[in-house]
């Protein structure tokens, strides 16, 4: 009898552990399959099939102009038909600062058809990588094409002085660090630009984000030294007036927005131009679908024409056009 007792008793005792330590095994792996999917959907450009790129009629690219001795270091022009004194947009993708093409087609073949019918010219630049290269270094690489392409600008019927960089995920980091952090792009020979676009940044504050829970992608780029977090974040390094900047958001995803918000109204004290632009898209969206015909990509032109006048032109000529041609075409059906 005393023997059934403790028998009975020690199966209670390991049914209650097991009750205790299911939920806890659960979560472990729910939080272990969320993180996995955070990845997947924080670098989906990273998985995307390369879709055969289709240029505008009249257009062309310049493929692999070269701004360095890696076989990284080269980027992409997209050239519009008859380019004269063109504005530039310079593309970075993202990729968690690991991997990404400039000719991924999810990172440029909207960017082409919107923007080279109305006079842009489109750049887009590979890089070095993790783990050879980290995201500070990076950033002064991503500096160095800016520089060659403005050198070049005018033979390929561009303006140097209209350069607009924009960047994706990892590629929004390099950009907005060098928007706040004005030495590292002067120090590759880079001359000002009109403004900066940043596409839902996967880290506006570094030092912030390796404080708290994060995705063990942020520790394979920026190590466990808070000095190398520090060097890296665009928050901390900016310290005075920066060109205009657009942080574009996903609402989807929990910290964007509020590092966007936060580092805007940084800028804002400086007396920078700064907005934020929330979208419920995912995060892959923010960069796929911007270029194509839709409210949010008018709302990214709209700050476009802030940047100057050139600009402004550009993509207000190119409505008034599609605007007068049904016009055209009911004058030319009359001549018949």
């Amino acid at each position: 009898m005393t023997r059934l007792l403790i028998l009975f008793l020690l199966f209670g005792v390991i049914a209650l552990i097991v009750l205790i330590l299911l939920p806890l095994v659960a979560q472990s792996q729910s939080s272990a399959s969320r993180e996995r999917l955070l990845q997947r959907r924080a670098q989906p450009e990273m998985t995307e099939a390369q879709a055969p790129m289709t240029l505008p009629p009249g257009s062309r690219v310049v493929r692999n102009v070269v701004y360095g001795s890696d076989s990284r270091q080269r980027f992409d022009v997209y050239l519009p038909t008859h380019a004269s004194d063109a504005p530039v947009i310079f593309m970075v993708y993202g990729g968690g600062w690991r991997r990404g093409d400039k000719a991924a087609s999810g990172v440029i073949q909207n960017k082409i058809d919107r923007w080279l019918p109305r006079g842009f010219i489109v750049i887009s630049t590979n890089y070095p990588m993790l783990p050879d290269t980290r995201p500070l270094q990076q950033a002064q690489q991503v500096a160095r094409p800016p520089a060659v392409a403005q050198q070049d600008a005018a033979s390929w019927g561009g303006d140097p002085n209209g350069f607009i960089l924009a960047g994706h995920s990892a590629g929004a980091h390099l950009v907005a660090l060098l928007t706040g952090e004005l030495a590292l792009a002067n120090a590759q020979g880079a001359q000002p630009w009109l403004g900066t676009i940043s596409l839902d940044s996967a880290s506006l504050n570094v030092v912030q984000i390796m404080q708290g829970r994060r995705l063990r992608l942020y520790d394979e780029a920026f190590g466990t030294l808070p000095s190398d977090w520090l060097a890296a974040s665009p928050y901390q390094q900016m310290s005075g007036r920066i060109v205009p900047f657009l942080a574009v958001c996903s609402s989807q995803r929990r910290n964007s927005c509020p590092q966007s918000r936060a580092f805007v109204r940084k800028a804002e004290s400086f007396g920078s131009h700064a907005n934020v632009l929330e979208e419920n898209l995912r995060h892959g969206e923010i960069v796929v679908q911007l270029g194509l015909p839709s409210a949010y990509t008018d709302a990214v032109e709209q700050f476009m024409r802030t940047l100057s006048p050139a600009v402004a032109r550009r993509l207000d000529d190119y409505v008034r056009r599609i605007a007068a041609l049904p016009v055209v075409i009911s004058r030319l059906k009359s001549a018949r």
